[in-house]
């Protein structure tokens, strides 16, 4: 029996279809599978109101440092922080404090019901009034209450 070369049989010389049905099955329930294991590029709502948390924190030391008082400010699109200089509330530019939009599809809710909130932090770190804020997000809810001590804490 002569020696054929490689591929010269017909069955030999690729895939069938059957095979590369399986192939494509198998890739596309792959990738589905990471498209849904993948995170939210927006990041969760908690995530969210942490680095809020951690902003008005940022806040309340600023004012205690630089001795001056220091504003938040939030509306349902987003928040900054001003200082008072010289009888003034000049907005923060610096990046940690400068405004701030809330991520695509997150919006804010401030107790109360009203449009815009506005808590002050004194030379000695003291807010001027208890605020809650609630992020919402894709049916998430997450609450940022600021204390009238000065203390922040992300709720739920």
């Amino acid at each position: 029996m002569p020696i054929s070369a490689a591929g010269s049989n017909p069955r030999e010389r690729g895939f069938t279809l059957i095979e590369l049905m399986v192939v494509v099955t198998i890739i596309g329930l792959a990738s589905a599978i990471a498209v849904w294991a993948l995170p939210d590029p927006r990041g969760r709502v908690i995530d969210e109101a942490a680095k809020f948390a951690l902003r008005v924190k940022g806040a309340h030391d600023t004012a205690i440092v630089e001795a001056r008082p220091v504003s938040l400010w939030v509306t349902s699109g987003g928040y900054g922080f001003d200082r008072r200089i010289s009888g003034r509330w000049t907005p923060i530019a610096d990046k940690p404090l400068r405004v701030t939009r809330w991520t695509e599809g997150t919006s804010a809710a401030i107790e109360g019901g009203g449009a815009r909130a506005r808590v002050t932090f004194d030379e000695t770190g003291l807010a001027d009034q208890p605020a809650t804020i609630s992020l919402r997000r894709s049916g998430a809810r997450t609450d940022v209450a600021i204390d009238a001590d000065g203390s922040v804490r992300v709720v739920g």
